[in-house]
């Protein structure tokens, strides 16, 4: 369980390096505005994945005991939660520029010499966006932690999984509020940030 928390920090770290203003900066001066807004998102994806897969190797080869098991009718109650995880996944991609979020719409425009940067996506507050701010975070934990058997390797998963929401969440409120301004203001007193129905105050300053 260490070794997997262990890694997931080494990624956690490692996404936040590029997500900040200084490493964006820095490919910016050395390859240009055009490839900046073109490629950045899509190389910043390729590498975040690339530093998941030894948190994948790691669940595999390490031998893990039994932590928890859950058995029926208990556990059909948590693939039923997984599912609707599932769902909710799918929803909140389909509600936003997919394109955009991996960065394929951006590299697809930089290739064929089209205008840069594309237009503003605009900000997203219907369907399960009315429910929480982060539905992205939300689903992906109802998937992660409702396994009817949970092993070590795979609680250290999520565990490391759940601090790198909350935290990363918070950087990525800082960001909509620099990109959008009031109206992200605006959308975060109206809707929770993770938990549904939850509010919790805080300085949404950037």
């Amino acid at each position: 369980m260490i070794a997997v928390l262990l890694a997931i920090v080494a990624f956690g770290f490692i996404h936040s390096i590029l997500a900040s203003k200084e490493a964006k900066q820095a490919f910016q001066e050395r390859f240009g505005d055009r490839a900046y807004h073109g490629l950045y998102r899509l190389v910043y994806n390729i590498i975040a994945a690339m530093t998941l897969l030894p948190v994948g190797w790691l669940m595999i080869a390490t031998p893990s005991r039994v932590v928890w098991t859950v058995e029926a009718p208990v556990s059909i109650a948590f693939l039923v939660v997984q599912l609707i995880g599932v769902i909710g996944l799918l929803a909140s991609v389909l509600q936003i520029d997919g394109g955009q979020f991996l960065g394929t719409s951006q590299a697809i425009a930089y290739f064929r010499g089209d205008p840069l940067p594309l237009p503003k996506e605009p900000l997203s507050m219907k369907g399960v966006y009315a429910l929480v701010r982060h539905p992205l975070y939300l689903f992906s934990l109802l998937v992660l932690w409702f396994v009817p058997t949970m092993s070590e390797g795979y609680l250290g998963l999520c565990i490391g999984a759940t601090l790198y929401f909350i935290i990363g969440s918070w950087y990525e409120e800082r960001r909509l509020i620099a990109y959008f301004g009031d109206e992200y203001r605006a959308y975060q007193q109206k809707v929770a940030w993770m938990i549904p129905f939850v509010m919790l105050k805080r300085d949404d300053n950037p």
